[in-house]
């Protein structure tokens, strides 16, 4: 009896304490599901919980955007480390960054060059070499012929520039005005023009290789006595011009057209174009990939939709471009801007050597002092991007970035969505660890410092108007600012619209700090280094609400016990000088001079691989 009392009062005891371990376990875990799903406070007066991915883990000591900058700063004073200031050394490098001799010519080349004040850095001109390289696989006689064939091309001819055109077109006439400063130091050059917004051509990547393979081949230092150092010229081509070719241009997806120029083995190579496109693109679980605690890590790498086979059901220009007329053949075609896997060759756009304002913003009124702009976030457009439609609208990059930094927006997606929106989906509060959020509700901070509106919606089918009756519910649209006016704000976000943004080089010449996302490669890509002259974003937007916590913190300014003033979580000094160093870099490497450098050092080297003589051709003036 007294044993089996015993026992009992031990049943009970056992049974008591797992109870009371069971009570704490739970509220162990729910204070752990709080710390990591934050509440929400409601400028209404209630609250909800955030039940969107973490990612982020525990808070770094040390904030990822600081570690960024700093690597960032070394690879810039790593690249200047490589300036070259005469035309020995400037040859020097050339030859053992290229392989072989620089082109003929490049005396004249190297004293525009210094007599124009130019930066000259071997680096800077890789994008000629990654564009002209695939030619040295095709015979110098059919580029020729090609070229001159074409119907909008920029002509040179004993140092007078032409062109012919199919019909009076703007960017012909900037581009032909552009080559005709320099005509007089060029040998005579065809150079075909792509003037349609997007780019063209898409050859496989398994041609490419087979060209570049032929290229590494050709590379030698040719002896000095088999050096032949003019060009042959076009005389013979012009007596007898041959007959186009025909380049199959074709539509169709431009997805799967565009794949194809993927390496075997890169994420996107065998994923198919999207079909259904409701509801909100793909985004990011916690950080994006190949990021750096959620933030760009490797410019090129976050602007190659090679990598990101998600890109195409969330960008424009693979859910419907405006237009398409594309090739698989190699062809020496011209163009503003390209995608990773296109197969133009790069100029400086025409929007960046026109004096328009519309883009410029001026040639001289770049912005006041940074402390009398106003602190938050300015950015005016259309909804450009493709053809958007009323089942495809919330797949373009301009209408997610405007939604996800409208703060009534993301209030109402995490209102009634569980953090899910029309076109966009929120992360976890603690996956970016904002300092904002433990302050007020994320809507309510975009709202105090986001001044962002379309000017036009661009309904298609085209409503007559600014407006458009599938995307009016979601978007207010508010007239447009002068270029001059949005450099009264810090921050000024650049998105993609049709092709790349051409405001971007206004923006760079700016006090202001532009922040960049973009699936597009340009001509100065090599001359400008992330966080260091600008603040890089990933194509997903998932970041932006990091990069804003980090530069303007609450936003809202407050007092310490000795009177100071401050922003808690701002580092408005680092945003400063990532602007203001930007600006200067701009205008040392950015500037009408500089695109002339590039554009004569393109055209030397383009001259050449027209040559029938091009193994041997080459500078050797330096040479004892």
């Amino acid at each position: 009896m007294a044993s089996s009392m015993t026992a009992r009062m031990f049943s009970r005891r056992a049974l008591l304490r797992l109870l009371i371990f069971l009570a704490i376990a739970f509220l162990f875990s729910c204070t752990l599901f709080l710390w990591s799903h934050p509440m929400i406070i409601r400028s209404g007066g209630g609250s909800v919980i955030s039940h969107h991915d973490a990612g982020g883990g525990k808070k770094p000591a040390t904030h990822p955007i600081d570690t960024l900058i700093k690597k960032a700063e070394r690879e810039y004073h790593r690249l200047m480390a490589e300036e070259t200031t005469d035309l020995e050394s400037t040859a020097k490098a050339y030859r053992y960054r290229r392989g072989r001799h620089p082109p003929p010519w490049f005396d004249k080349w190297f004293k525009f060059a210094q007599d124009h004040d130019a930066v000259i850095v071997e680096d800077f001109f890789d994008q000629i070499y990654h564009d002209l390289g695939p030619f040295w696989g095709v015979d110098a006689a059919k580029i020729r012929t090609q070229a001159k064939n074409f119907e909008q091309v920029v002509i040179v001819r004993n140092g007078t520039t032409s062109q012919k055109t199919d019909k009076p077109r703007d960017w012909m006439n900037i581009w032909t005005d552009l080559t005709s400063t320099i005509s007089e130091w060029l040998p005579d050059i065809d150079v075909p023009i792509n003037v349609m917004d997007e780019s063209r051509l898409l050859v496989p990547w398994e041609d490419i290789d087979q060209y570049m393979k032929a290229e590494r081949a050709s590379r030698k230092i040719v002896p000095k006595p088999e050096v032949i150092t003019e060009y042959a010229g076009l005389q013979k081509l012009d007596e007898n011009p041959g007959e186009p070719f025909d380049l199959d241009w074709h539509g169709g997806n431009y997805w799967e057209n565009a794949r194809v120029g993927c390496a075997p083995g890169s994420p996107s190579r065998n994923v198919e174009a999207a079909t259904n496109f409701s509801g909100p693109p793909p985004m990011p679980h916690g950080f994006p990939e190949r990021s750096y605690e959620g933030y760009v890590m490797n410019w090129t790498s976050a602007k190659d939709p090679c990598l990101q086979p998600d890109i195409r059901e969330s960008h424009g220009t693979f859910v419907e471009p405006i237009s398409q007329s594309t090739s698989k053949f190699l062809f020496p075609i011209f163009g503003g801007s390209k995608l990773p896997m296109n197969n133009e060759i790069l100029l400086p756009p025409a929007m960046y050597w026109s004096d328009d304002p519309f883009y410029s913003g001026g040639e001289e009124d770049h912005g006041g002092p940074w402390e009398e702009k106003n602190p938050g976030v300015m950015w005016r457009g259309a909804a450009s991007g493709g053809r958007n439609k009323e089942d495809t609208w919330t797949r373009f990059q301009r209408h997610r970035f405007l939604t996800m930094i409208n703060g009534t927006s993301v209030q109402l997606a995490e209102k009634h969505g569980n953090g899910v929106g029309k076109n966009f989906v929120l992360s976890s509060y603690s996956t970016y660890h904002l300092t904002a959020t433990q302050h007020m509700d994320l809507g309510s901070w975009l709202n105090s410092i986001v001044d962002a509106a379309f000017v036009n919606l661009l309904c298609f089918p085209p409503s007559g108007d600014e407006h458009c009756w599938y995307t009016n519910p979601f978007y207010q649209t508010k007239p447009g600012k002068k270029m001059q006016e949005q450099y009264a704000y810090k921050y000024l976000p650049d998105i993609d619209g049709n092709s790349f943004s051409g405001r971007y080089r206004g923006f760079m010449r700016s006090t202001s700090l532009p922040i960049k996302a973009t699936i597009y490669s340009e001509w100065h890509d090599s001359r400008l280094v992330p966080w260091v002259h600008f603040v890089p974003m990933d194509n997903s937007f998932v970041d932006i609400y990091g990069i804003l916590d980090y530069f303007i913190g609450t936003g809202v300014e407050e007092k310490d016990k000795e009177g100071n003033v401050f922003i808690e979580g701002a580092h408005d000094e680092q945003a400063k000088e990532i602007a203001l160093k930007g600006q200067e870099w701009a205008e040392r490497v950015l500037r009408k001079e500089d695109m002339q450098v590039y554009v004569m050092r393109l055209y030397l080297e383009y001259a050449r691989i027209c040559d029938d003589n091009r193994d041997r051709l080459g500078f050797i003036g330096d040479v004892g």
